[in-house]
């Protein structure tokens, strides 16, 4: 059993930056591939993006891609997403979440453990 802990939400301007982190612990953190999905209201879960178990591969949802860095610390069992350029369709909650296996993972199916998620709100 995982237990995932996020943080670093919060309300911003369009156009700044958050760093949002996922701290794990109750399960080998670095022999499973981690990922950020998130949910606006109304609408259905989302991936954001995800990080292999080595962080040697990454993966990016389109509408992230050049403005989001997902990243992990295996010493201090943490994930990271560096998100800049904010936009307000950006405003959802973000979860992180822990790979099933060893794969890289780009479906809600191919990951087994949640965290509560942390809120992000953008406004314009």
């Amino acid at each position: 059993q995982v237990q995932l802990v996020e943080s670093g939400g919060g309300l911003v301007q369009a156009g700044d930056s958050l760093r949002l982190s996922c701290v794990a612990s109750g399960r080998t953190f670095s022999s499973y591939a981690m990922g950020w999905f998130r949910q606006a209201p109304g609408k259905d879960r989302e991936l954001v993006a995800t990080i292999s178990r080595s962080a040697l591969s990454t993966y990016y949802a389109d509408y992230v891609k050049g403005r989001f860095t997902i990243f992990r610390d295996n010493l201090k069992n943490t994930v990271y997403l560096q998100m800049n350029s904010l936009k307000p369709e950006d405003t959802a909650v973000y979860y992180c979440a822990q790979g099933r296996g060893i794969g890289l993972g780009y479906r809600e199916a191919d990951f087994g453990s949640w965290g509560q998620g942390t809120q992000v709100t953008v406004s314009s």
